[in-house]
């Protein structure tokens, strides 16, 4: 579609004084373009702004005029005057897309493995690198070269820019190879109180058998023999010795205790994410004395990246702390779901458990559950031997 850029219209005069019409229009100076004139009937292309002193001159003349604006931008711009929505999302979007442009939206990391990209994002954001910072402020070379020296691990860092985004490429050093230490000196000593119910000797001279008691520190494998002619030899001792031990713990709990729980009542609070900006979009705030709090996140996506603009939401829960009266046998199974997450939680995965004895004792308002073990494990600890 050609649309003009200057507005015109198309007027078609008909009448007695078309020619003194005419001839007023050039006294005028008004410019008439592709003029049509035969018999009562003249047309022709005027522009816009001359149209108030055309009609004026028809109405003087006698003249029956008609008209057909063209198609132009003025006359887009004049029909679309009223619809301010319209010219404020124009601008705004012309505004946007100059801001984008200069100011960092996104950030894009490449060939780390090893490192996170939070601690590189983290170094970053100390370097004034992150999203909301204009482009002109930052000496990208400069921000590489420091880049390097304050993430361990770093061998090499580029940063460079495309329009509003940032890509960090990253080359991790070689790591070193670990240090063996099989070669040097040691002792193996018990870890702990136990009766040695196993042994395995790989290097070094045995000094307990299975069924002696060692206490904490006891010299289990030597590292260090006497040779022909008052010689002594050190090595590195190695081997695996197994003890058997007891431990001993209590759980203990009220029969009447203070929970907090949903009263009903809840908040919803809701904030425009701007960059590093938090803009509150909700009135009030967490004035609950106790509450529960679950954070959520929405953020924009632009050809299927993720932008740092969105909303953050947090759902607000009121809770109030509620009595609650426990029977002992509501009160022992609870202890028991204690005791069953501290051996999956805090026993090792190579102690085997050989025996457990659990006691109840109570008194007026607590139950008490202890516990016995008898515990099977690697009681093997290196102790290097150090050489004056």
């Amino acid at each position: 579609m050609n649309v003009k850029l200057r507005g015109s219209t198309r007027i078609n005069a008909q009448g007695k004084k078309l020619y003194k019409f005419i001839n007023l229009m050039h006294e005028n100076r008004i410019e008439c373009r592709g003029q049509y004139c035969r018999g009562e009937i003249f047309r022709g292309d005027v522009f816009n702004r001359d149209m108030k002193r055309i009609r004026e001159l028809a109405k003087e003349c006698g003249v029956e005029l008609k008209t057909a604006e063209y198609d132009s931008l003025s006359a887009r711009l004049r029909r679309y005057r009223k619809r301010i929505g319209l010219f404020m999302g124009l601008i705004l979007a012309a505004v946007s897309v100059l801001y984008f442009s200069q100011t960092i939206v996104t950030i894009e990391i490449e060939g780390n493995t090893s490192i996170s990209d939070n601690i590189i994002l983290s170094a970053l954001a100390e370097l004034d690198v992150k999203a909301g910072t204009p482009l002109y402020r930052l000496d990208l070379r400069e921000c590489q070269n420091r880049l390097k020296t304050m993430v361990k691990g770093i061998a090499w860092a580029g940063i460079r820019h495309t329009g509003s985004r940032i890509v960090v490429q990253i080359r991790e050093a070689e790591p070193k190879p670990d240090m063996s230490l099989e070669r040097v000196p040691c002792n193996i000593v018990a870890s702990r109180d136990a009766v040695i119910s196993s042994v395995l000797v790989q290097s070094g001279e045995l000094k307990h058998i299975v069924g002696d008691y060692v206490p904490k520190g006891t010299l289990l494998i030597s590292g260090v023999s006497d040779g022909p002619n008052g010689k002594t030899f050190i090595y590195h001792a190695m081997g695996d010795i197994r003890g058997t031990y007891e431990e001993n713990v209590s759980f203990s709990a009220p029969f009447i205790s203070q929970e907090l729980a949903p009263t009903g009542k809840r908040k919803i609070l809701r904030r425009l994410r701007l960059f590093s900006l938090d803009i509150p979009l909700s009135f009030g705030h967490n004035d609950y004395a106790h509450s529960d709090a679950e954070n959520s996140q929405k953020r924009l996506e632009l050809f299927g990246k993720e932008l740092t603009i969105g909303i953050d939401r947090t759902d607000i829960t009121e809770l109030s702390p509620v009595e609650n009266t426990f029977t002992e046998e509501e009160l022992s199974q609870r202890l028991m779901e204690r005791v069953y997450l501290y051996e999956n939680n805090f026993l090792d995965g190579d102690t085997r458990i050989i025996s457990r004895t659990i006691d109840t004792s109570k008194t007026e308002d607590t139950l008490t559950i202890n516990v016995k073990y008898t515990l099977e494990s690697s009681i093997a600890l290196q102790k290097d031997i150090f050489i004056k």
